[in-house]
């Protein structure tokens, strides 16, 4: 079956930092673009992080310059750096997992959801 597997959520400071992690099996890692969503409560859900199969990576406004998505295929693992953290940045993170739709993906209907862990930023 498939699996997404966060960790290294948890409670920071205003200013720091968390690197989430999140560990596919069950699929093809490489052939899927991956994502990081939020969502806080009374809140929408929002993309947070994209990186496609060709290593083309976005962010939303709210983010940009102070997180960063990668991924390493050989441990099956994408990472969200999270730098700078603000209290606005409290939510629950999700992975997720996209197939591409011919050369694109929209990250709109993921295929794969992994069970989000949640960032607490103080101060």
């Amino acid at each position: 079956s498939v699996q997404l597997v966060e960790s290294g959520g948890g409670s920071v400071q205003a200013g720091g930092s968390l690197r989430l992690s999140c560990t596919a099996s069950g699929i093809t890692f490489n052939r899927y673009c991956m994502a990081w969503f939020r969502q806080a409560p009374g809140k929408e859900r929002e993309l947070v992080a994209r990186r496609d199969t060709k290593g083309n990576t976005g962010y939303s406004d709210s983010v940009k310059g102070r997180f960063t998505i990668s991924k390493d295929n050989a441990k099956t693992t994408l990472y969200l750096q999270m730098d700078s953290l603000k209290p606005e940045d409290t939510a629950m993170y999700y992975c997720a997992a996209d197939a591409p739709s011919g050369p694109w993906c929209f990250y709109r209907n993921i295929d794969f959801w992994g069970q989000g862990t949640q960032v607490t930023v103080s101060s």
